[in-house]
């Protein structure tokens, strides 16, 4: 009997549309990157080191914890940190190239930017987590110190080591990561569910004809294009 593609298809568009998380919007009929906003469009004032700060994107949210003096240490899909040692270099501001990338190979850091670097202009919201956890925040201190010895190259896996695992690491213990885990749900319950044939026909479909998927091409040539195209 042959295999139903379509858990598999699925499982695939899951990572693919996790990476748009991190990618940043272009301003239309840019080529380039898009300016970070200038020191102090945040007040900083607000935040304590060891605060877990979240910025919401278009489908996901990043995260990171602030270590104080408007630095935030955050986890980002990055190539460079596999390719050099230079720290100048590796400390400039992630490109979508360098990005995707990181991504297709696995590749990461934990990286420490200033709050207009890893917030990008989005809204910041402080502490947002911390309901869900009650008595399993840590104090701010240990958050902050287990953050800053994190700091470095690391592996990175869009389902199982991603910036919201490091953070609840950080701040309250334990590596989770709850809207992975939601959005993985939710492709369950259409996979599962008689009555969503045709969704999950549709899933199957657009992972082929979005995403180049086929059984003897582990990475399809069509998939940065296509990532450009949603970020552009």
């Amino acid at each position: 009997t042959m295999k139903n593609p379509v858990p598999q298809a699925a499982s695939l568009l899951l990572e693919k549309l996790l990476l748009l998380v991190h990618v940043r919007t272009l301003p239309s009929g840019s080529g380039g990157e898009p300016p970070p906003p200038a020191p102090g469009y945040y007040d900083t004032s607000c935040f304590k080191r060891g605060d877990l700060l979240e910025v919401p994107r278009t489908l996901f949210i990043h995260f990171g914890i602030y270590l104080g003096e408007n630095r935030v240490a955050h986890l980002m899909p990055d190539i460079l940190p596999a390719l050099t040692g230079d720290r100048r270099q590796i400390q400039q501001v992630v490109t979508n190239k360098r990005l995707i990338l990181g991504v297709i190979t696995k590749t990461a850091s934990i990286r420490v930017d200033t709050v207009e670097d890893f917030a990008y202009g989005g809204s910041i919201l402080v502490n947002h987590m911390d309901r869900l956890f009650e008595d399993q925040v840590l104090a701010s201190e240990e958050a902050a110190r287990r953050a800053e010895k994190l700091v470095g190259a690391t592996a990175y896996s869009l389902l199982w080591n991603n910036c919201e695992h490091f953070v609840t690491y950080c701040r309250y213990g334990a590596p989770v990561s709850f809207q992975t885990d939601k959005f993985c749900e939710t492709l369950k319950m259409i996979i599962r569910d008689q009555r969503s044939v045709l969704a999950s026909v549709l899933v199957g479909l657009a992972s082929i004809a979005c995403l180049g998927l086929a059984p003897s091409t582990t990475l399809p040539t069509i998939f940065i294009p296509f990532v450009l195209w949603m970020a552009g």
